[in-house]
């Protein structure tokens, strides 16, 4: 979604490239394949280390990069990036959305910072949105009932499906828990 006719000239005659940094290989997969449906022309990473010897050899205009990944933090990325073009356009994604890391990623040079599951549309919203002007809202935001749910199963797949692990980091009890997981996801 382009939002004025100077997006537009920009995006049409300028440099599309755009690194996808996301150790899921899944979500990573694809999202290259969306946004190379909407023109950009996308390539993935699925490591600090991996970004670091792509961007040796050509820094890209966007990028979409996670906050954690397995070897490190996507803010590295995000630095080395903004540092070598001044011109780039980052959003960070990440499943632990908070105020600190948000403000992080921006005095790094993060334009946006989006909670995952984020979609294609809101992703090259967010890429697209001049710097000075506040992102669209999204059309069809998550309820906070899925908002939650999202997370719970978040932080269980990072206990690697250990229910009484879960409970004790989400601070609630294992049984209520249990139950949470048995239950369909809320729309």
């Amino acid at each position: 979604m382009i939002n004025n006719m100077n997006d537009l000239k920009s995006y049409e005659s300028g440099d599309k490239s755009l690194l996808v940094l996301d150790d899921d290989d899944i979500f990573r997969n694809r999202l290259i394949t969306a946004m190379e449906r909407k023109g950009f022309k996308p390539f993935g990473a699925a490591s600090v280390a991996e970004a670091e010897s792509l961007l040796k050899k050509s820094v890209p205009k966007y990028a979409v990069i996670d906050l954690r990944l397995n070897d490190g933090n996507g803010l590295q990325i995000v630095s080395m990036i903004s540092s070598n073009r001044s011109d780039s356009k980052i959003v960070m994604l990440t499943g632990y959305g908070n105020i600190p890391t948000a403000v992080a990623a921006v005095k790094e040079g993060a334009c946006d910072y989006l909670a995952k599951p984020a979609n294609a549309d809101d992703i090259e919203s967010a890429l697209l949105a001049p710097y000075d002007s506040n992102p669209e809202p999204p059309v069809n935001p998550m309820s906070a009932d899925r908002v939650k749910w999202e997370h719970i199963l978040r932080v269980y797949e990072l206990c690697n499906r250990n229910v009484s692990e879960t409970a004790r980091r989400l601070k609630m009890h294992r049984r209520t828990l249990q139950r949470i997981l048995q239950k369909r996801s809320p729309k």
